[in-house]
């Protein structure tokens, strides 16, 4: 197993069922519910110096969805061209995430991931072992799909862990 593989493989392990379809829906939920108790002064928090605050990983969350959905996009579509990789943590330092408001982030966040659900749920089934380079690595339609749903599921983890017995 190569170190990529590896390295999406600890995002895949985290769903805990094979209805990925399902799962983006349940983690969104959950994601929406989690923020919607914050108050605009908890969602500024972070939980060590240097670390993203609560709004950054919401905001994160939603590039990095977009992202992936270019990629799948691209990729079932039939590109041959190689996707560039990007660098979440030059994302993070210029997306004014703290800013803005809260409510603002929940609803992007939530269109980002209505947005995922129509392109999951209308792929052809053939396209999902489609492959391409993305970020010098070859990955197929399905394993990005997957990505979607378990990188949302580590940072609620995170955010379960780190940042909510903190407030």
């Amino acid at each position: 197993m190569t170190d990529f593989q590896k390295y999406i493989q600890r995002y895949l392990d985290l769903i805990p069922s094979e209805n990925w379809l399902n799962e983006l829906r349940l983690v969104g939920e959950k994601t929406v519910s989690l923020y919607s108790y914050l108050t605009e002064e908890q969602s500024k928090f972070a939980y060590a110096e240097g670390k993203w605050t609560l709004k950054e990983v919401l905001l994160h969350l939603s590039d990095t969805e977009r992202i992936f959905q270019y990629r799948i996009l691209a990729i079932s579509r039939g590109e041959k061209s190689e996707l560039p990789g990007f660098d979440e943590e030059n994302y993070a330092a210029n997306s004014f995430a703290n800013d803005r408001s809260l409510e603002s982030l929940l609803e992007e966040y939530q269109c980002v991931r209505k947005s995922s659900e129509i392109l999951l749920e209308n792929l052809n089934p053939q396209v999902l072992k489609n492959t391409g380079i993305a970020n010098g690595n070859q990955i197929s339609v399905e394993i990005i799909c997957k990505l979607i749903v378990g990188h949302n599921i580590h940072h609620l983890n995170v955010v379960e862990e780190r940042y909510l017995p903190e407030l």
